[in-house]
C-alpha cells in the first residue's frame, strides 16, 4: 500500500465551530485519505454555538444543525470528556496522531484594569453568557437588588447581554434556557441597561441585524448619548457601519427631549465616548460606574476630557473581549493570547516550526470575526495539513510511531473494539484505556440530545438544556 492510500489520522482538539469546520474540511476532501478524532473536554459538541450564543437567537444556533452532519461522517469520531493536559499530554497526542489541530477557542476574559473591578457586582460577560447559555461550569448570576446594569463594550456580546436583561422573561420561555435561569430573570428588577463604549457609534463592532433586534425589543425605550455623532465622517463608513449609524440616528438623544418612560417599561441607554475609570462601592458591592467623557483624535484614537459622570448601576458586565489560555506544553503567545502560528502552522516562541502541529479558530487568530469566519480560517489550516502530510514521502520511516502495514480500525475508546477501517496510528484510545479513562462518544451526545428534547416536550418547548455536570454525567453513564 502506498503512502497516498494510507489513511492518516488527525486529532482536532475542540469540537466547537472552529474544530467542526476543520473536521468537515478534512473529511470532505479527496486529496488524501484522513480519519479525524474530535476531542473535547465536554460530552457535548458545538462549543460556542451551544453555550455562547444567546438562546433566543435560533437563526444563529441553527448553524449547529448543519455542523452536526460532520459528526455523522464515516471519517469522523467524536470523543468527549477528554482534556489535554489532564487526560492526555501534548507528547502523547503527537505520538498517537499524524497531525494535531488545536481549536480550543478563547476561555479567559480581558479585564478593564480600573479600581473597583474586583468588587462584588463586577462580572465578566463570559460568566454571564455561560450562565444563561446553560454551561455546566457556570456559576449562578443572582440579580437581587440590581436595578441598573452597565455592559462595557460595543460588540455583539454586549448587545446580547442587554437584550436578555431587558427582554420579558416570558418571551424567553420558548427557548432552551434552564428553569433556574428563567426564574432568576423573571424575578429581576432591572429597569435600566447602559451599553458603554469609549469611542463613537462608527467604531462599534455589532452587526446591524443584532442592533436592530435589540432596539426593537418590546417594552423598552432606547436613547443615545448626546454628542455621539459629532465629527462623524459618513463618507468614510462601510455599508454595515453606515446602517448602524442610520439606525442609531433615528433614536432619541439622552436628556434632549427624549420621552419619559412610564413605570412599566425598561430603558436602554447607548453611552458613546464614555471610558470607564472606576467602579464605586457601597458595603463592598458595586454601587456605580464612573465614566470619563472622551473625544476622538485625528488619528482615530481617543483621549479623556476630564469630564466625569457616575452611572447609578449595581452590576457591571465586562464585554471587552476574550483571551485564549495556554494548553499544557503547547507554545503560547501570552501577549496576543494565541498559539503562535504562521497561517495555522504552529511555531514556538522563537518562530521555529513545530512539526505536525496546527491551530484554527480564536486560538489561532484571536477572538475576532463571526462564527462563519471559522470556515475560511479552518480551510487555510487544513490546506497546510494536507500539503504537509502529502509532502512527507518518507513518512513510514520518519514519523515517530510509524505506519501500520495493513488496515487496522478506529478503536472505540471504551472497549478497544474497532469499527472502521483505518491504516494509520492508533489514536489516543490506548492511552486513555491504559489509565482507565472512559471518554464519552457520539452515542452519549445523542442520549443527552434526546433527554433535552424530552425535557422540552414536558414544558411545551422544543428542548430544555441539561445544564449540570451531575445530570450530563448520569446520561453518559446510563447510556
Amino acid at each position: 500500500m502506498t503512502n497516498a492510500h494510507r489513511v492518516r489520522r488527525v486529532a482536532v482538539v475542540g469540537a466547537g465551530p472552529a474544530g467542526l469546520f476543520a473536521a468537515q474540511a478534512l473529511a470532505g476532501q479527496d486529496e488524501l485519505p484522513v480519519h479525524v478524532d474530535l476531542l473535547d473536554r465536554m460530552p457535548t459538541p458545538f462549543g460556542l454555538l451551544r453555550y455562547g450564543v444567546a438562546p433566543d437567537h435560533e437563526s444563529i444556533r441553527s448553524v449547529a444543525t448543519a455542523l452536526a452532519r460532520t459528526l455523522d461522517l464515516e471519517a469522523v469520531t467524536f470523543w468527549g470528556l477528554v482534556e489535554v493536559g489532564r487526560d492526555v499530554s501534548r507528547a502523547e497526542l503527537l505520538e498517537a496522531y499524524d497531525a494535531v489541530i488545536y481549536a480550543v477557542g478563547a476561555s479567559e476574559d480581558v479585564r478593564l484594569g480600573i479600581p473597583g473591578e474586583d468588587l462584588s457586582g463586577s462580572r465578566s460577560a463570559r460568566e454571564f453568557v455561560a450562565w444563561y447559555g446553560g454551561h455546566p461550569d457556570a456559576r449562578p448570576q443572582p440579580l437581587d437588588g440590581v436595578r441598573a446594569v452597565a455592559t462595557v463594550g460595543v460588540g455583539n456580546v454586549a448587545v446580547d447581554l442587554a437584550r436578555i436583561l431587558l427582554k420579558q422573561a416570558q418571551a424567553l420561555r420558548v427557548t432552551d434556557m434552564a428553569e433556574p435561569v428563567l426564574e432568576e430573570l423573571a424575578r429581576s428588577e432591572v429597569r435600566d441597561v447602559w451599553i458603554v463604549g469609549r469611542r463613537g457609534p462608527q467604531h462599534a463592532s455589532y452587526t446591524t441585524k443584532e442592533l436592530r433586534e435589540l432596539v426593537a425589543t418590546p417594552g423598552i425605550d432606547v436613547t443615545v448619548s448626546s454628542g455621539a455623532f459629532d465629527g462623524l465622517d459618513e463618507d468614510a463608513l462601510d455599508r454595515r457601519t453606515r446602517a448602524n449609524v442610520e439606525l442609531l440616528r433615528g433614536l432619541p438623544i439622552e436628556g434632549d427631549g427624549a420621552p419619559a418612560s412610564d413605570g412599566g417599561r425598561r430603558r436602554l441607554h447607548f453611552a458613546f465616548y464614555a471610558r470607564p475609570v472606576e467602579m464605586t462601592e457601597r458595603d463592598g458591592r458595586v454601587d456605580g460606574l464612573t465614566v470619563e467623557r472622551t473625544r476622538l483624535l485625528p488619528d482615530g484614537s481617543v483621549e479623556g476630557t476630564g469630564s466625569l459622570e457616575t452611572l447609578d448601576v449595581q452590576l457591571v458586565l465586562r464585554a471587552v473581549g476574550y483571551r485564549g489560555s495556554p494548553l499544557p506544553d503547547v507554545p503560547f503567545d501570552g501577549t496576543r493570547a494565541i498559539i503562535p502560528n504562521v497561517e495555522g502552522r504552529v511555531v514556538d516562541e522563537a518562530g521555529a516550526r513545530q512539526p505536525r502541529e496546527y491551530c484554527t479558530g480564536w486560538v489561532k487568530r484571536g477572538p475576532i470575526g463571526v462564527i462563519g469566519t471559522n470556515k475560511s480560517d479552518a480551510a487555510q489550516t487544513v490546506a497546510h495539513v494536507l500539503a504537509d502530510l502529502q509532502a512527507a514521502e518518507d513518512a513510514p520511516r520518519d514519523l515517530q510511531g510509524g505506519w501500520v502495514e495493513e488496515p487496522g480500525s478506529v478503536a472505540d475508546p471504551r472497549t478497544g473494539e474497532g469499527h472502521r477501517p483505518v491504516a494509520s496510528r492508533d489514536g489516543v484510545g490506548p492511552v486513555l484505556r491504559a489509565r482507565g479513562h472512559h471518554p464519552s462518544t457520539l452515542a452519549d451526545w445523542r442520549a443527552i440530545d434526546a433527554a433535552e428534547i424530552e425535557l422540552g416536550r414536558g414544558e411545551g418547548r422544543e428542548r430544555v438544556k441539561v445544564s449540570t455536570w451531575d445530570e450530563l454525567l448520569r446520561l453518559v453513564t446510563d447510556h
